[in-house]
């Protein structure tokens, strides 16, 4: 199944018609774009599942959208035995308090998960915040600069870098370091040499993954300002692979890509970073207000973040983020060799070296009448395709 690159505005759903049981589509992701979209599925047979126990492949439904994504059948299937009567408690989660004993405890145990995974030090905050990673592309130039005089780079790669630079200039004096849309429409990145740094700015900012160009981070460049601090976007392939989070001065990510529900947005922010937002900073966009009541300022989003939880015990029990990543990156290469077999009849634009282990963008060689006709075979095969707007962060 494949969809195209540039400017997404659809997704695909792919389903066969389901028992009973399998009434919830659920996901895995990769987006289309708005014009000259280009798609391709060969329907392969499967074992219609005999109970809800079965895997997440065989429920019925295959999700390519963007986001929400497919969450870990065995997350589900937890979630549901204990949705009614939270663990002997007579509640579910989503009534109890949000200050009782219980979502405590959940939410404890879910930071010091997310922590274990990516070897995440005490010299950082870990903040569940409401907003999506949206709403940090205000927030991270609101407490990282002094004024919105002060200067901060940021590295244009995709729609997603694009879109937090044009928030930050609001609030900070922002330009554009590199910009991947001159480079040939967001389908490489720099040497890191060639990013045109300002070493008066308050941060560098990046985007390791945009989910709309299939461009990704391999490796990360190094500030070059006189904070040293790096700021990323990771909403898209958070928690898919290792990351040496000492690199950063802050990571954020919207949850609803790889490690939960939409609802909650994750924040890991350098201590020594937080405490000096501008004056003109909402309560609920500085960090500090977060940090100092443990993400309990207001209600949180607490079923939310009750299912990261099981995500992060499930990365767990898999081996952690290194035999997520070698899982990921095996499921990616048999896309990739796929189109790069198939002598030019699918062309995926993006540079070889930068190619997203997330979103894999292609084209057909043979022009947008190919969609109609995919739509039209599919259903001849058994296979529904529903058009259905993109997630965004």
């Amino acid at each position: 199944m494949a969809t195209a690159a540039a400017a997404a505005t659809n997704s695909f759903l792919v389903y066969r018609p389901s028992p009973a049981w399998a009434n919830v589509a659920t996901a895995s992701s990769i987006r289309l774009p708005a014009c000259a979209a280009r798609i391709s599925c060969t329907a392969v047979a499967t074992p219609v599942p005999s109970s809800p126990a079965a895997g997440a492949a065989e429920r019925g439904v295959y999700n390519f959208a963007a986001g929400p994504a497919t969450l870990p059948l065995s997350v589900l299937q937890k979630a549901q035995a204990e949705l009614v009567d939270y663990r002997g408690s007579g509640m579910s989660i989503m009534e109890m308090s949000h200050r009782g004993k219980e979502f405590d405890a959940a939410i404890k145990k879910a930071e010091a998960d997310l922590r274990a995974l990516l070897a995440v030090s005490d010299t950082y905050e870990v903040l569940f915040l409401l907003g999506g990673a949206t709403t940090q592309f205000a927030a991270v130039p609101l407490n990282l600069c002094a004024s919105p005089s002060d200067p901060a780079d940021f590295l244009v790669s995709g729609s997603w870098s694009d879109k937090a630079f044009k928030e930050a200039k609001k609030f900070s004096a922002a330009s554009v370091a590199w910009s991947g849309k001159e480079e040939g429409k967001y389908t490489s990145l720099p040497p890191f040499d060639a990013i045109k740094q300002n070493p008066e700015a308050s941060f560098l900012h990046i985007c390791s993954n945009e989910t709309i160009h299939g461009v990704e981070f391999k490796g990360y460049p190094e500030p070059k300002n006189k904070s040293g601090i790096l700021a990323a976007d990771m909403s898209s392939n958070f928690y898919s692979k290792p990351v040496d989070v000492s690199r950063f001065g802050v990571i954020y990510a919207g949850a609803q890509k790889n490690v939960g529900p939409s609802g909650v947005t994750i924040a890991i922010v350098r201590k020594d970073l937080i405490g000096n937002a501008q004056p003109i900073t909402p309560v609920m966009l500085d960090f500090k207000t977060h940090a100092d009541n443990a993400s309990l300022y207001n209600t949180p989003p607490c079923f939310a973040i009750y299912i990261c939880g099981l995500v992060f015990e499930n990365l767990l029990a898999q081996g952690g983020l290194a035999e997520v990543e070698r899982k990921n990156a095996h499921k990616a290469g048999i896309l990739y060799d796929t189109i790069d077999a198939s002598g030019g009849y699918y062309i995926c634009p993006v540079e070889t070296s930068v190619r997203s282990l997330m979103n894999v963008p292609f084209t057909l060689a043979n022009g947008g009448d190919f969609e109609k006709q995919f739509i039209a075979e599919a259903a001849k095969e058994g296979v529904g395709v529903k058009v259905t707007p993109t997630g965004s962060r």
